[in-house]
């Protein structure tokens, strides 16, 4: 089962369990629709894609409940896109 974790890894943005600017590649990873753009598509931490994070219902919160771990860990930009070749 999905973690949904709250928060976008780089910026810290807010991605409550409803959103749709919630993105995870393949381990997890949260990040924001905006900082994945930045990020060329390509997963700081593991180099994978990202897709679209599901909703998990309100109606399922209590049994199901959203994680409360916090992941901030701002990306070295200039360092990610030189990996990449840009």
């Amino acid at each position: 089962m999905l973690e949904i974790r709250p928060t976008c890894e780089n910026c810290n943005k807010s991605l409550p369990h409803d959103s749709s600017e919630a993105m995870i590649c393949s381990f997890e990873c949260t990040f924001c629709a905006d900082c994945v753009s930045v990020l060329q598509e390509v997963c700081p931490n593991c180099g994978g894609g990202f897709e679209k994070r599901p909703i998990r219902p309100s109606h399922l919160l209590q049994k199901y409940p959203i994680s409360k771990k916090i992941v901030h860990k701002p990306v070295d930009l200039k360092a990610h896109l030189l990996k990449l070749n840009l």
